[in-house]
């Protein structure tokens, strides 16, 4: 997580500012296709062996039956932020990356 770390008012928090000017991509790193709907990430997912989640309708859900692995991802792809990437990199290990642009 980069930034500037800010004591203000007895609380220290990190002031992400300069960290939200980086525009990040989630890639699929076998073909460097950058994700940019979730069309495409699922398509992938599901080729990977995970299996999509229709219990909320707040969330895109997936789950991969050999782990106890669980991706939850906001609904509009708008809302999808580096978190989401980094969680998807973790448990897809060598498949994807996030990159700054």
């Amino acid at each position: 997580m980069s930034g500037v770390w800010v004591f203000k008012n007895g609380v220290l928090k990190l002031d992400d500012q300069s960290s939200n000017q980086r525009r990040r991509v989630l890639v699929h790193t076998p073909t460097n296709e950058v994700i940019t709907c979730y069309s495409d990430l699922e398509r992938m997912l599901t080729s990977l062996g995970w299996e999509r989640y229709y219990d909320d309708p707040d969330l895109l859900q997936f789950h991969k039956r050999s782990t106890v692995h669980l991706i939850s991802l906001p609904r509009d792809f708008t809302r999808f932020r580096s978190m989401h990437m980094y969680d998807i990199v973790v448990k897809n290990k060598n498949l994807f990356e996030v990159r700054d642009v």
